[in-house]
């Protein structure tokens, strides 16, 4: 799929499903098809709280992982990208670690109302 076909942003107030659908301390990826392309992005749960980012690395463009919602180091503790090993903050998408440092993962505004997940 071209960069044109890609999408980096979607609308507000997209249900993506309930909190629970993403373990604590987990991650999980999302693809959206909207009529002018595709979205992928992932989101972070920390307790009642969630992380959005684009599924795109700052340093080299690719998705970050090379499996479905593998986003984490096995500790849980930072974003891994499973090409180059760049390592990313949940919380703030800022890159601590790796080929990208100063760069930070493209925020995916996300929301939790409800008990479920929205685009924000």
């Amino acid at each position: 799929m071209s960069d044109a076909e890609r999408l980096f942003a979607t609308p507000p107030g997209v249900r993506l499903g309930p909190i629970d659908l993403i373990a604590d301390g987990k991650a999980r990826n999302f693809v959206l098809q909207m009529k002018a392309g595709r979205f992928h992005g992932f989101v972070v749960r920390r307790g009642g709280s969630a992380f959005g980012y684009v599924d795109r690395c700052p340093h080299a463009g690719l998705p970050l992982t090379q499996r479905l919602d593998d986003y984490l180091t096995p500790d849980g503790a930072l974003i891994a990208c499973s090409w180059h090993g760049a390592l990313f903050d949940p919380e703030s998408g800022a890159c601590v670690g790796g080929p990208c440092m100063g760069q930070s993962l493209t925020a995916w505004p996300v929301e939790v109302r409800e008990g479920a997940i929205f685009t924000a």
